[in-house]
């Protein structure tokens, strides 16, 4: 078993709150047992079994043939009951371990329908065999609402025959009784009742000595009295006897049964444990359906590589409030084994390091996780972990002191098969000092060939990626102009506190931000300031990085509405061609033949040019040349009448039209000295600027008063 420091390591890492989700999934006792028992192997072959099982599971819940894990009571009394020598068992327990055993034999067959399609899932039942006996014993003498049948044995048979009959006897004869005190009037409001197991006739209490009989009782307001007929006596007699008869009868039936179905105790046994480990790796599978969860690639070797990893339990929470979750991408191996976490507060820091904690969790304990599927977990023998306020009033630890302590475990035992996960590393003491402390435990944590994550404001723990071997920084992305977290992790590049700007946002005097910048020491304001401006280039390359993917998609669509067009043309030519061909003129031939060569001339130039647009360009003037010419005449004439052409050289922000088409945008940018971005409308167009003229708006004339 892995072992974890401090014993409340993964509660810390909210392991625990995974656990209540899986137990809520589960319908028995057995699988509830099953998850408080949940350990973290360290045996590769273990892991993989736990994890395929609960992954084949989640496949079937995905297809239309139901797994028939349907048996969900808790018999662990009644196999304790079975076990006791005279013991005797009721018609319901009964009929529930005959229901277990033919749920077991419903999964067997579901098995051999699906051939070898499960092989991890079918080696829960390698030595489970179905016996058709135990069935045969149960029903032969109970029923489907478990009663015991009339025909589990001749006496049986005959006492219910003989009680049936009386019964019907003393049913009419009490009848006739009844009948006959309702014309005399004896009879009260209820009429009859049932006192003491005998029927009874309810009659008004000054009649009481007119009807012989047994009196039995009276109601609480002693107007009417129960009396038993002496006409039914020796009926009711024999009716009580003939029950008595049947129960002891059912006694002995339900012994014997009991006694016959012991001999089958450890198949017995054996279903139901194994009924309960089915319910538990579909609780499993459950669990990974709501969060979306895979099996990762596993390997023996001590590493991670998460690939769009998210926190199971923040994924649950956004996806009920409607919020995306930013994927995380992680890789710890024997070249990155310590990564250095920094970043403004509240950035996401000890979240994604939670995150991987937890997930690592998961997996060794056999649940999938919430991470794409090529991602690769290796097997680690230690977990350790300093997360939060560790101060100990109970000890008289302050709070650095108990981080000191952390830090001792961490330094006498961590070796190459330890993952640790420090945060905020060196808080709690003096800056310096706590800055030379914290590099100090790192070299000799990276020394001793760990893997763990840390979180810091420390810039000489951010400088140690370039110097020690093994560490790599990673920075939580932060967007400065609208002061807001992005949660995303980049890996290789230190990140900024963001101090100053996060105080002048906020309000604080400006007096007071410059002061603590003349405070500051230079070259640590220096390297801050230098970090703040590459992790805001990285999120502007980020930014630029989604407006190329656009342009990409919006070329592609352009793409495919050019190629319909051609499409189109192509296919009106042809039958154009067909039904004038006799009429065509030579000079029409010729034309018509001059078209097929540009289509084709353009499709080659398509396929070659890097600016598509201007290949598009070209295709509308071969097919709409006419067209065009009317429609830049309309827009020449319109754009006479709303501006005035300046000339000069176009500047961003300036107004530009259009020397051929007329059409008039405005420029954003200007790329270099021929090329630039108008935007005309909505949309953006990379263009040549020499065929852009500068113009301003006419001004309208003012509106005369009548």
């Amino acid at each position: 078993m892995m072992q974890i420091y401090p014993a409340h390591a993964a509660e810390a890492l909210e392991f625990n709150k995974v656990c209540q989700l899986l137990k809520q999934k589960c319908r028995t006792d057995a699988a509830r047992e099953r998850v408080e028992q949940l350990r973290f192997h360290t045996r590769l072959e273990y892991v993989e079994k736990a994890l395929l099982q609960t992954s084949e599971f989640k496949s079937t819940l995905q297809g239309s043939d139901h797994f028939p894990n349907d048996f969900t009571r808790n018999l662990q009394k009644e196999l304790r009951l079975l076990s006791v020598q005279n013991a005797v068992l009721g018609g319901d327990q009964l009929l529930a371990f005959q229901q277990l055993a033919l749920n077991m034999r419903d999964i067997l067959l579901w098995f051999k329908r699906h051939n070898e399609l499960f092989p991890s899932l079918r080696s829960l039942t390698e030595k489970i065999s179905y016996e058709k006996q135990i069935t045969e014993i149960i029903s032969s003498v109970i029923d489907d609402l478990g009663n015991v049948r009339d025909n589990a044995s001749r006496e049986l048979m005959q006492i219910r025959s003989d009680l049936a009959r009386t019964r019907q006897e003393l049913r009419k004869t009490f009848e006739v009784i009844l009948r006959k005190l309702s014309k005399q009037g004896y009879l009260a409001d209820i009429s009859e009742g049932f006192l003491n197991g005998r029927r009874t006739v309810a009659i008004f209490a000054e009649h009481k000595r007119v009807v012989k009989g047994i009196l039995h009782g009276e109601s609480d307001s002693q107007r009417t009295v129960f009396i038993e007929p002496e006409e039914t006596i020796e009926l009711n007699n024999e009716v009580f006897s003939l029950e008595r008869s049947e129960s002891r009868e059912i006694q002995r039936i339900l012994a014997q049964t009991t006694a016959a179905l012991s001999a089958w105790h450890q198949h017995l046994e054996a279903y139901y444990q194994v009924s309960g480990i089915f319910d538990f790796v579909r609780a499993k599978a459950l669990l990974a359906q709501d969060m979306d969860a895979s099996m990762p690639r596993l390997s023996a070797h001590p590493g991670v590589q998460l690939i769009k990893a998210f926190h199971p339990l923040l994924y649950l929470h956004n996806k009920q409030s409607g919020k995306p979750v930013m994927p995380l991408n992680i890789t710890l191996d024997k070249h990155s084994r310590i990564l250095i976490i920094s970043g403004p507060n509240a950035g996401g820091k000890t979240v994604s390091m939670k995150t991987v904690g937890l997930l690592q969790l998961m997996t060794q304990a056999g649940l999938l996780i919430s991470a794409d599927e090529n991602s690769e977990i290796g097997i680690f023998k230690q977990l350790m972990i300093h997360i939060g306020d560790t101060q100990s009033i109970e000890h008289e630890l302050s709070t650095y002191s108990a981080h000191l302590r952390d830090m001792k475990y961490f330094m006498d035992f961590a070796n190459g098969k330890t993952l640790f996960f420090i945060d905020e590393l060196g808080s709690g003491s003096d800056p310096n000092l706590g800055g030379a402390f914290a590099e100090a435990i790192v070299e000799e944590l990276s020394g001793k060939h760990s893997f763990g994550i840390i979180t810091t404001h420390y810039l000489n723990l951010k400088v140690m990626a370039g110097k020690v071997p093994g560490i790599i920084n990673g920075a939580m992305m932060f967007d400065e102009e609208q002061l807001e977290p992005l949660y995303r992790l980049n890996i290789g590049k230190p990140g900024s506190s963001y101090t100053f700007a996060i105080a002048q946002r906020s309000g604080l005097s400006q007096k007071v931000i410059e002061r603590a910048r003349q405070i500051t020491d230079r070259g640590h304001f220096k390297l801050d300031k230098m970090l703040l401006q590459t992790e805001q280039q990285s999120v502007r390359l980020t930014g630029k990085e989604k407006d190329l993917d656009n342009l990409i998609q919006e070329n592609q669509r352009l793409k495919e509405q050019y190629e319909v067009l051609t499409d189109k043309e192509r296919l009106k030519q042809h039958y154009a061609t067909l039904k004038l061909q006799n009429q065509i003129k030579k000079e029409e031939l010729d034309y018509l033949r001059d078209m097929e060569r540009k289509f084709k001339q353009i499709i080659h130039d398509w396929k070659r040019a890097d600016n598509k647009q201007d290949v598009i360009q070209a295709a509308e003037n071969v097919l709409f040349k006419k067209r065009q010419i009317q429609a830049n005449a309309a827009m020449a004439k319109k754009a006479d009448k709303n501006f005035d052409v300046l000339g000069g050289e176009p500047t961003v922000g300036a107004l530009v039209r259009h020397k051929v088409n007329h059409q008039v945008g405005r420029v954003e940018e200007m790329r270099d000295n021929k090329r630039g971005i108008i935007r005309i409308g909505q949309m953006p167009f990379n263009v040549n600027l020499e065929e852009w003229v500068v113009v301003r708006a006419k001004e309208k004339p003012a509106k005369q008063k009548k």
